[in-house]
């Protein structure tokens, strides 16, 4: 119930009156967490979880501008700013459970990219890539994968261009980049299945894709562990 009280790796999480909570493991989480439950009698539980180590496939992508690849300084700002205001949307804690609700394909389109992999850029090893990629044409419609509230719209970010969060409740948010159209604001609630913009290569891209992500908090989820993939 709302009443016990959930620790996971010394973090107070939220309850919700059902007795519904999430925690959640990224690409390099550490081999063991713990979680503690606190009942409302003052029982204690505690448990050890073992993360099972996954392996994951390695990308070459080369023909990116040299400016993609290594920013030039005067960009750095600019990159750290759109950062934090990432950030910022991923932190919000909401007592919604959206994210109980079955998950649809936010697009039409193969599967080109997956969460995990280590992709190397002109040559450069950089960080894992931690989404999901949707070959799908410029224009294709992209549909909300779930009910949600808008966090965060912009046209333009540095990296990931036209780049949509939805907040779904206890700091699970899904992100969509790369768009050419962004059709949904700030504050806006939207339901599944909803039109929210239209595919693109805006942003770092090679080509149009939608390259969607699964966040608890800022922690990296694999968005294909809530997505039944064909």
């Amino acid at each position: 119930t709302a009443e016990t009280i959930v620790i996971f790796n010394e973090r107070k999480i939220r309850v919700s009156p059902e007795g519904i909570f999430v925690i959640g493991f990224n690409r390099d989480a550490k081999p063991i967490a713990r979680l503690k439950l606190i009942y409302k009698n003052g029982q204690v539980l505690r448990k050890i979880l073992s993360i099972i180590e996954r392996k994951y496939k390695i990308e070459k992508i080369v023909g990116l501008p040299s400016a993609k690849v290594s920013p030039p300084g005067k960009v750095l700002a600019r990159i750290e700013f759109e950062a934090e205001l990432v950030s910022k949307a991923r932190e919000i804690d909401t007592p919604a459970i959206h994210f109980l609700q079955n998950w649809v394909w936010p697009a039409e389109g193969r599967i080109s990219g997956v969460y995990g992999s280590q992709r190397v850029l002109n040559g450069l090893p950089r960080r894992p890539h931690y989404g999901l990629d949707f070959a799908s044409p410029e224009g294709t419609p992209i549909k909300a994968m779930l009910d949600g509230v808008v966090t965060l719209a912009e046209d333009d970010l540095y990296f990931t261009g036209g780049t949509i969060i939805f907040d779904h409740g206890h700091g699970v948010s899904t992100l969509y980049m790369h768009l050419k159209d962004v059709d949904v604001k700030i504050g806006q609630k939207v339901k599944q299945g909803e039109k929210i913009g239209t595919v693109g290569k805006t942003g770092r891209s090679t080509g149009p894709h939608l390259d969607i992500r699964l966040n608890w908090f800022n922690v990296k989820l694999d968005p294909a562990s809530v997505l039944k993939l064909n």
